[in-house]
């Protein structure tokens, strides 16, 4: 398999609280509680381990509270690669409701000073220059922390993409605007983060094609749009597809957007037929919001969610996407 990069600049320690509703200034009795080591970047680590790759995982930790995130490195069995910063990391509480509602509240992260964000890139550099180290894709998923913008993000993306690597991004607001500008190999948002780039509510078929042909054209190989129980669409120089996932029962969405990009990336990596590639992610997807965190590939049931999850081809201009057999 192949050995994959993840960078988490602004990751977190998720406390994902289960209760079975939530009442606002009320005395609340939880299911059940759990600490764990988070953000967008390991979550994807944890689901590519799951799928047999070699992953590192990098960016900033407070070196106040890194404890949990070593341990679960160590149980994942991925190399920790991340930049030591004066301070804690941050925690974000999830509330997870029995009807699936989740209420997230999340801090804004450890300041990251602009001598460390330089020491990161250079560190990124060394990596992707060292035969031994050098990934053969990098993901970027996750907010920013104070002291890093969006125009920061849009320097790592370059210098990545300057050595020849495939750059896979998932992130929001003004940062994924940057991001779309550098020209990544992939993005993932979902209808609701790619709206005010596309310029119109992405609330149809219709609206998310446009977006996701906007995309493409901007010069994004991978463009994904995940809209739920709408379903996931991938336009590529594979052409355009959509995927709609299996009927579940919804515990929790945290980590299905992780997990579904996670999939596409295991798919596109290994050449596998274009059809086959949006199945597994959105079938691994689907399978992830039916408990806290990220999909389990080893599900007894896993071959049922594929075999469930509908994959067709969308009819698009000939001089978007180039087809390929599925």
């Amino acid at each position: 398999m192949a050995r994959i990069l993840t960078v988490s600049l602004n990751p977190a320690l998720d406390l994902t609280i289960r209760l079975p509703q939530l009442t606002a200034g009320a005395v609340n009795r939880t299911d059940a509680t759990r600490l764990e080591a988070a953000g967008k970047g390991v979550n994807v680590a944890r689901v590519l381990v799951a799928l047999g790759h070699q992953v590192a995982v990098s960016g900033f930790l407070g070196a106040a509270n890194d404890g949990v995130f070593v341990r679960a490195f160590a149980e994942l069995g991925v190399e920790d690669a991340f930049r030591r910063v004066p301070g804690e990391t941050r925690i974000n509480a999830k509330l997870a409701e029995h009807d699936g509602r989740v209420t997230d509240i999340n801090g804004p992260g450890l300041a990251v000073d602009g001598g460390d964000f330089a020491a990161l890139l250079d560190e990124l550099d060394a990596r992707a220059g060292d035969a031994m180290r050098r990934p053969e894709a990098v993901v970027i998923a996750g907010s920013l922390p104070p002291g890093i913008g969006p125009e920061d993000l849009a320097v790592l993306i370059e210098r990545l993409c300057a050595h020849g690597l495939p750059v896979w991004v998932d992130t929001s607001g003004p940062a994924l605007a940057a991001a779309i500008a550098a020209r990544p190999s992939a993005v993932k948002p979902n209808e609701q983060e790619l709206a005010e780039w596309a310029g119109e509510a992405l609330d149809n078929a219709e609206a998310r094609l446009r977006a996701a042909r906007a995309l493409y054209r901007a010069g994004i190989d991978e463009a994904l749009i995940s809209a739920g129980d709408a379903g996931v669409l991938w336009f590529s120089r594979r052409g355009a597809w959509l995927a709609t996932p299996p009927a579940v029962d919804v515990a929790s969405t945290v980590g299905a957007g992780d997990t579904l990009l996670a999939g596409m990336l295991h798919g596109v990596l290994a050449e596998s037929p274009a059809a086959d590639v949006l199945r597994l992610a959105t079938a691994l997807s689907a399978e992830s919001v039916r408990h806290v965190g990220v999909g389990d590939p080893a599900a007894a049931d896993f071959g049922d969610l594929q075999q469930h999850t509908r994959v067709r081809r969308l009819e698009v201009d000939a001089s978007d996407a180039q087809g390929a057999s599925a």
